[in-house]
């Protein structure tokens, strides 16, 4: 009996209503995802995180542009454009909130020092320092360096940048600040808009919505909601919820309110329009004061924390997407070989920053790309006026802001695993603190770190192998003496 036939199955309908969307998505939106740009500016989060990780690095950014803008009266839109399309174009290339931020040797010098450094001065400090790390990042000596500095004397120069901005920030926060003098004043009041009270408040709002900074894994809490009693769900829930709020840009927004509130007559001193971009021609003496005055102590600060600090800061918190030595020296070459020249704040990539903007929820270049979008449009609307605003800032606010980048960076040493490393890290970091110079510190971390290497090298198993080593004259002659004697005795 033959195999049973069988019984045809009707074919699927193969409707187009059933297979094809009614509104297909236009081909150019497939290629724009395509596109390396938007796996850069991808939002690792929701978008609410990535606006609060982009003002976390103002602490640092508005004090030091706000005192070169009132006391070497470097134009804040023309630096407010400049900074903003590099914000934008390194959150495309980087796919991390890699920060911008002001050269800060150079605008310490120009600032605290007499007489004050003028905006061609500056100018030509920024280009000379660009030039220098624009060279070590196209020869690969950037890279070279990178892999052979010693990990704990990296953490040390962390730690020590990171503790010099906490304690600027509780400055800011107890005193009253003259940034145009570089002096902290009396101490703050309790009342009042930039009062000791409000600062108080923005700092527990933070806590309360940020915690120490531990982001909330949404796998690790549906796990454990699967096996913890129901209190400690709605505990979980909450967190999830106050992590998914933009602290930090409410509280900049916050101060941004406040400044109309102290001052009402900002309204009329702001003007509409760009400022005017010029080029700056420094002369000879120009480029002297600012290469010896200002570019000679900036360049080891760039190198260490604007290129290897960053470098290892990013391995530390995306390391998936670890940047690259020379890729961050010549972007940070690259910026300032343009923008200087038309009188923008030299600017470089901060570790300090960097920690800010992860600290307050940024997890890619669209927390960045965020930000330039902000600054260009202030940039473009009000200009070089738009300093009105920044001079009624709250500084106990930036204070807050710059506490929590200046303790995230510091807590990226925590990952010494021997008093050997810590030894080194803390010796380096104390030196850097009381110094006030971070190449000092890395010099002293670097020879501490070779002293103990020496101090655990076998020497005597060394010494040995040079006792037991002959020379090839000795060992050829005593070959020809054993020639000599078999050749007589035969």
């Amino acid at each position: 009996m033959g195999p049973t036939p069988r019984k045809m199955e009707p074919e699927p309908e193969t409707s187009s209503h059933a297979t094809t969307p009614l509104l297909r998505a236009p081909r150019w939106r497939h290629r724009l995802a395509a596109l390396p740009c938007a796996t850069s500016l991808r939002l690792k989060t929701t978008v609410w995180p990535e606006l609060g990780g982009s003002v976390g690095d103002l602490g640092t950014f508005i004090p030091i542009v706000l005192a070169l803008t009132l006391v070497s009266h470097l134009d804040l839109g023309t630096t407010l454009i400049f900074t903003a399309l590099y914000n934008i174009a390194t959150g495309l290339l980087f796919g991390i909130p890699m920060p911008v931020q002001p050269m800060k040797s150079i605008a310490a010098v120009a600032v605290s020092e007499s007489p004050h450094l003028t905006v061609p001065q500056i100018a030509a400090a920024g280009i000379s320092t660009a030039a220098v790390l624009l060279l070590l990042g196209a020869t690969g000596l950037m890279s070279f360096f990178y892999r052979f500095i010693p990990l704990p004397v990296v953490r040390g120069v962390q730690l020590s940048q990171g503790l010099s901005f906490a304690f600027s920030a509780i400055k800011y926060i107890r005193y009253n600040q003259d940034f145009a003098a570089g002096k902290s004043g009396s101490p703050r009041s309790w009342l009042g808009l930039d009062g000791l009270i409000l600062a108080l408040f923005s700092l527990s709002f933070l806590i309360l919505s940020t915690g120490s900074g531990d982001s909330v894994d949404n796998d690790q809490t549906h796990n454990l909601d699967q096996s913890h009693s129901q209190s400690q769900r709605r505990v979980r829930q909450r967190l999830r919820i106050l992590s998914a709020i933009p602290a930090a840009l409410i509280v900049f927004v916050f101060g941004l309110v406040l400044c109309f509130l102290r001052d009402p007559s900002i309204f009329s001193d702001l003007q509409l329009g760009p400022s005017k971009i010029h080029l700056v021609k420094p002369s000879l003496e120009d480029w002297k004061i600012g290469f010896f005055r200002a570019a000679i102590p900036q360049i080891p600060l760039s190198v260490l924390n604007s290129v290897i600090a960053v470098c290892k800061l990013s391995a530390d918190l995306f390391p998936e997407r670890e940047v690259s030595a020379t890729a961050v020296s010549v972007s940070v070459g690259a910026m300032n070989l343009v923008g200087c020249w038309f009188g923008a704040m030299p600017v470089c990539h901060g570790a300090g920053g960097l920690a800010g903007q992860y600290r307050f929820g940024g997890r890619s270049g669209a927390s960045v790309a965020f930000l330039g979008a902000g600054k260009l449009v202030l940039g473009l609307a009000f200009g070089n006026s738009f300093v009105k605003i920044l001079g009624q800032f709250p500084i106990g606010i930036l204070g807050v802001l710059l506490l929590f980048a200046g303790i995230e960076l510091a807590m990226a040493s925590r990952d010494m695993k021997t008093k050997e490393e810590s030894f080194v890290m803390l010796v380096c970091a104390a030196v850097s603190l009381t110094g006030s110079s971070a190449a000092l510190g890395f010099g002293c971390g670097i020879v501490l770190f070779l002293l103990l290497k020496l101090r655990q090298m076998d020497c005597h198993g060394y010494s040995s192998k040079l006792l037991k080593f002959k020379p090839r004259s000795s060992v050829q002659d005593e070959a020809d003496a054993e020639i000599g004697h078999s050749q007589s005795s035969n």
